[in-house]
């Protein structure tokens, strides 16, 4: 591990460490009790469907993945499901140092460069934003969304309001998208002249800076052209809903798993329970996770005001559900395909620092 991750890896054990003693000290009368008779009380059924519905969007990015590769390569999409789910179980083994598994198990399997691969995985995370971004527009129409108490929050600061609740967050989003949208076209089209604009804009400052930045943007063009018509253009947009669409399906199957209140919210308060635990995943150690918990537990006790031992159990089983179940699959996959896990870290650590050296 390079001093990078290390330190990376150290802000996050501390920014995780400051916020549960934070929300320690908010539960000071939690009951272990109450929790454990919630958590006894689920249907085994819901869960499982929640586990078949995160599975059902591996498979789908799968196919995305195909669909990617199509200029480039003749694959199929059973060839990409394998390295999906090895990817995600380096991901949630080895928290964000295991991001570019993913890529480089493809990359390695279809014989093509890490470095197109890790253009393509950038081009897929915006695909998923755009995706979730139309979700939670469609979800500020409901009325059950529009009743929460922090869809509007004004603050003060310095004498001006300023909202920052759900809806304008929300606007920030898909600002962003639109923004990467817009990016994304015009890299794929001037790749090469933005890439030299940058080049000169930065030489002056750290000509190092500036060649490295040229080679990212050359690189990232390249992944953008692996969309190559109108066609899988919209077969990419239809499975990146669609995939999203899934997995707040299996928040739903979860938190309907258990009795009680936890029944009362709907698909789109699901919606904004996925936000909150992608928001809190950014913060997360290698196999035990901890944003992503709290985040989950702390929207549905004090943004949905379900008791907090329901909360913990319910934000606790999302996330075994959502980010873990896929570590039995992923390791009897990477078993069958002959590899390992830390090995295959290794080698993917190394080619990282080998395509930064070039850059």
């Amino acid at each position: 591990m390079n001093t990078k991750r290390i330190l990376g890896f150290a802000i996050v054990l501390i920014l995780l460490c400051l916020l549960i003693y934070l929300q320690v000290r908010t539960w000071k009368n939690f009951d272990w009790h109450v929790f454990w008779s919630r958590t006894e009380g689920v249907n085994v059924a819901g869960l499982l469907a929640g586990v078949a519905l995160t599975y059902m969007a591996y498979v789908l990015r799968a196919v995305r993945w195909r669909i990617f590769l199509k200029p480039v390569c003749k694959t199929t999409a059973a060839r990409m499901l394998a390295p999906q789910f090895i990817g995600f179980t380096a991901l949630a083994l080895l928290g964000r140092a295991g991001e570019m598994i993913r890529p480089y198990v493809i990359a390695k399997k279809e014989r093509l460069t890490f470095t197109s691969q890790m253009a393509v995985w950038g081009v897929e995370r915006i695909f998923d934003m755009g995706a979730f971004a139309v979700l939670l527009a469609i979800t500020l129409l409901s009325p059950d969304v529009r009743s929460l108490p922090f869809y509007h929050h004004v603050i003060t600061i310095h004498g001006i309001q300023v909202d920052l609740g759900l809806r304008d967050g929300a606007f920030v989003l898909m600002a962003a998208v639109a923004v990467l949208v817009i990016g994304c076209v015009v890299v794929r089209r001037y790749g090469e002249r933005v890439a030299q604009f940058l080049y000169g804009l930065f030489q002056s400052l750290s000509p190092k800076v500036a060649h490295h930045l040229r080679e990212k943007v050359r690189s990232f063009s390249e992944g953008l052209k692996t969309i190559h018509d109108l066609t899988s253009a919209l077969q990419l947009i239809a499975l990146s809903i669609l995939m999203w669409v899934l997995i707040a399906f299996a928040y739903y199957t979860i938190t309907h798993a258990y009795p009680g209140e936890l029944r009362s919210l709907a698909l789109p308060h699901q919606v904004v329970l996925m936000g909150a635990s992608m928001l809190g995943s950014m913060l997360q150690l290698p196999a035990v996770g901890g944003g992503s918990q709290l985040a989950a537990i702390s929207m549905l006790h004090s943004g949905f005001g379900v008791e907090q031992e329901l909360a913990v159990s319910c934000g606790m089983l999302i996330w075994a559900i959502t980010f873990m179940a896929v570590i039995p699959t992923g390791l009897a996959l990477a078993h069958r395909e002959h590899l390992s896990i830390r090995a295959v870290a290794e080698a993917e650590e190394k080619a990282a620092a080998l395509v930064e050296q070039g850059n």
